[in-house]
């Protein structure tokens, strides 16, 4: 008999889709509570590494994302003023997929097809609300909510992002995130001619990536070294960027420039990191996702690890046994990858930030790669 028999999650993200998906399969009565009524994706394309393919198939949604999305072999590095290849880096692909290593989709077409998939395995969905109060005993957990109903789980899953209520309401000393130096640059546009895979262009202080999201689409990214974490109005962020790609003479980025419109998706997000000390829950609360490691995007593994988390605790969850056994397994398997991850990814951070060694970044990104292979 499974640890739980009802369980509530709190976040509607993809960390917190995935352990519903997992759990309402399995069995568990399962509740999400998201507070955005429209439960809506925020961002344009999301960049994917391979072993998120694998979560994927184990989520039944891996056909979805071919149809949806685009996986591509390797990454090549070009000159910054003519687009010759520098070097090209493999992506290892995910045994069992079928799929090269990398891949990248829109960030509203993956959620689309999270929430289809949470709706279809018979999960309670509430819209438009969060909690108002967690209040917990020897057996279980009783939750208000801010509609003035109440529920009682035998288990909460707190996976409501980098700046948790969840967190905040429940470990009130816990670290805040860290602002890293860097923010990042997002338009939609159509795929340059001839670039079938991801690509990068390096500058001073900035790092120009293109990756193919679908058939014939792609997303730009734009990371800046920027010491300070200032607010960008939306109006600004056109002019911005084309400032930024002035910086290339790329052919290929000259002619992204000036493709780019106020209908490209313009999104900019600046880059923070966290990693709480573990245990990561309290008494019978769960934290998951970036509500407890929060990555920068240089392994484009964020997702990846929040969405791990959610099958990993929902396998937990499943076995035979406490509730306080299956958190003790769980933070267990998680510990030691997520932990990789947010370091590696910062790593990188403070190379390209402080100009550093570029041999010692291609080895952290090429060691990093592969240890995202290996198992869960």
């Amino acid at each position: 008999m499974a640890s739980a028999r009802k369980v509530l999650i709190i976040g509607g993200g993809f960390s917190g889709m995935s352990a519903a998906i997992m759990l309402a399969r399995g069995g568990i009565e399962t509740d999400l509570v998201e507070i955005d009524a429209g439960w809506r994706s925020y961002g344009a394309g999301i960049s994917l590494h391979g072993a998120t393919l694998r979560i994927f198939q184990q989520l039944g949604i891996l056909d979805a994302f071919k149809r949806e999305g685009a996986a591509t072999d390797g990454l090549i590095v070009r000159m910054p003023h003519n687009d010759q290849e520098i070097v090209t880096l493999p992506t290892p692909p995910m045994p069992g997929t079928g799929l090269p290593g990398n891949a990248a989709i829109m960030r509203p077409a993956l959620a689309a097809i999270l929430s289809a998939a949470t709706r279809a395995a018979g999960v309670s969905v509430k819209l438009g609300h969060s909690f108002e109060t967690i209040e917990q005993d020897a057996e279980g957990v009783t939750i208000t909510f801010t509609d003035g109903t109440s529920g009682r789980y035998d288990a909460v899953i707190g996976a409501d992002g980098l700046y948790s209520k969840t967190r905040t309401t429940l470990m009130p000393d816990a670290p805040k995130p860290d602002y890293v130096g860097q923010a990042v640059w997002r338009a939609e546009l159509p795929t340059p001619e001839g670039l079938n895979s991801l690509n990068m262009w390096l500058g001073e202080g900035l790092k120009v990536g293109i990756n193919p999201v679908s058939e014939g689409r792609s997303y730009m990214f734009i990371t800046e070294d920027r010491p300070e974490n200032d607010w960008i109005e939306q109006n600004d962020l056109l002019p911005a960027m084309k400032a930024m790609l002035d910086r290339f003479p790329s052919p290929i980025l000259t002619a992204v420039k000036e493709g780019l419109s106020e209908d490209s998706k313009l999104i900019y997000r600046p880059l923070e990191k966290l990693l709480l000390p573990q245990p990561w829950h309290v008494g019978r609360v769960m934290l998951i996702g970036d509500a407890v490691h929060a990555t920068t995007p240089h392994l484009g593994a964020g997702a990846c690890i929040g969405m791990e988390d959610g099958v990993v605790l929902a396998e937990e969850l499943l076995r035979a046994g406490t509730v306080a056994e299956a958190f003790t397994a769980h933070e267990a398997r998680r510990w030691d990858r997520c932990n990789m991850v947010v370091n590696n990814s910062a790593r990188l951070s403070e190379i390209e930030v402080q100009r550093g060694d570029q041999a010692e970044h291609n080895t952290i990104m090429g060691q990093s790669m592969m240890a995202l292979t290996e198992p869960v």
